[in-house]
């Protein structure tokens, strides 16, 4: 299962233009590029997935080779010929350092012509659908408990990247080739969840589920079905920092007691665990085991260093989310570092919190949804020096904020950490090396944030 509350997608509003191509050989991304006020794609790198493909520079013309279907392109015309037959392109081919760069538009008519196949493209949303590859979904509510669900089935397994907001969920399908379930509006007869609404763009589609009250997702029969339902509500509390929540320590598994004060100065905690496998990265990885895979690896580099260090968990066990903040502000720790794993994009992505609209602190109680708020400057400070650390490491790295708990409340400076591949292949996000390298970066953060945190300034 995967709580919803994860990713927050508006740190994307700014990313660069994209496209997204679906095939039964590959589905992949690629970026566009703009040239005189026109969207442009490296043709090589559209086809290259999909066959064998080779290409040559003869002057000004840039011949390529597809399996055994040749084109030939010149620079600043706006024609080629492929199989033998004139293409008009609605804008000039474009020679650049040996790579040949088409106008996106002229995709349509482009890639049939090499792959003698049907194409669609969905052109204002930058998205490619060759052959009969499309996954398809429909929605329904299921009144068979109190309050009732949705139940979203896909026709192939889906890996969204979830977030939530007020009154809404999304799910952003960056890498599987949805099209619309006839109506990009769909009704439910329900006031928890009145509606959803599709979209697609940038070479993605979105799946919004609005709802008047906070919605989480599930996930189950191998990634074709996704639950949302309401999520459950906790009990309003109070933290006195930097002691618990009311009411006694939850009983856990390890740690098996609730740390002494002042021990432990960074308290690490793996996402996921035990039943809630977290994102299904792979067919064989889960993120609940990279994230713990992670958070040992840290945790031993950190004590390397002398700084003392609380896993959460250190086993494959439940923990919620009020646990591990009550953990964390009941060791507390100097610093609180969330670990979570996708598979979606490259290098590593630093969130810190988004703090909502909560109750008012009274006197020296802090209010349980906005506890984070006054640790946030010395958060978003050391969330820059691990980013830092890791552009050093040549490591890409982003930095967010997101309503993504429990960082909204620790009562200390709280990140989380989102480990993707180095690059195409999955597998990579548990090489020793890789971690070993964001790893690093971490803990020399750390260190070198350390009398900045032990201040609290």
């Amino acid at each position: 299962m995967v709580a919803g509350a994860v990713l927050l997608l508006s740190g994307y509003a700014n990313e660069e233009k994209r496209i997204s191509i679906y095939s039964t050989a590959a589905n992949y991304t690629l970026p566009v590029v703009s040239r005189n006020n026109h969207d442009y794609v490296g043709l090589f790198e559209v086809l290259e997935p999909l066959g064998t493909v080779t290409a040559k520079v003869d002057g000004a013309r840039w011949k390529v080779r597809y399996d055994k279907v040749e084109g030939e392109f010149t620079n600043e015309k706006p024609r080629a010929k492929v199989r033998g037959r004139n293409i008009d392109l609605p804008n000039n081919f474009l020679l650049e350092n040996g790579r040949g760069l088409v106008p996106l538009a002229s995709l349509s008519t482009l890639l049939p012509a090499f792959l003698g196949g049907p194409v669609n493209f969905h052109e204002s949303a930058r998205r490619v659908f060759i052959g009969n590859v499309a996954v398809h979904f429909n929605a329904q509510l299921n009144r068979s408990s109190d309050p009732p669900f949705l139940v979203m089935e896909f026709t192939s397994p889906v890996n969204p990247t979830i977030s939530t907001g007020p009154g809404q969920l999304r799910m952003t399908f960056n890498r599987e080739p949805l099209v619309p379930p006839g109506s990009q509006t769909l009704k439910f007869d329900s006031p928890m969840i009145p509606s959803a609404t599709y979209s697609e763009n940038n070479g993605a589609a979105e799946i919004q589920v609005n709802g008047s009250v906070p919605l989480f997702a599930s996930f189950s029969n191998n990634g074709r079905r996704i639950t949302i339902a309401p999520a459950p509500q906790p009990e309003k509390q109070a933290i006195q920092p930097p002691t618990p929540p009311g009411g006694p320590m939850p009983t856990l598994p390890p740690p098996s007691a609730v740390p002494s004060p002042a021990v432990y100065f960074a308290v690490i905690d793996p996402s996921h665990g035990g039943e809630e496998r977290g994102a299904a990265l792979s067919d064989q990885i889960s993120e609940k085991d990279v994230t713990l895979l992670f958070a040992r690896r840290l945790r031993r580099d950190l004590e390397a260093r002398g700084i003392t260090t609380l896993l959460v968990r250190d086993s494959d066990s439940v923990v919620s989310l009020d646990q591990r903040a009550t953990i964390a502000n009941a060791a507390r720790s100097k610093i609180y570092i969330c670990i979570h794993a996708a598979s979606q994009g490259n290098g590593v992505r630093l969130y810190s919190g988004l703090i909502p609209a909560g109750d008012a602190s009274r006197g020296p109680f802090l209010d349980w949804n906005t506890a984070q708020s006054s640790f946030l400057p010395v958060t978003q400070a050391v969330e820059s020096q691990v980013a830092a650390e890791l552009q050093k490491k040549q490591i890409s790295v982003r930095m967010l904020a997101a309503p993504l708990r429990p960082l909204n409340n620790i009562v200390a400076p709280a990140l989380a950490i989102e480990i993707a591949p180095p690059g195409t292949t999955v597998a990579d996000v548990t090489s020793v090396a890789y971690q070993d390298s964001i790893a690093g970066a971490v803990v020399a953060a750390v260190v070198g944030a350390r009398a900045r945190l032990e201040s609290g300034r």
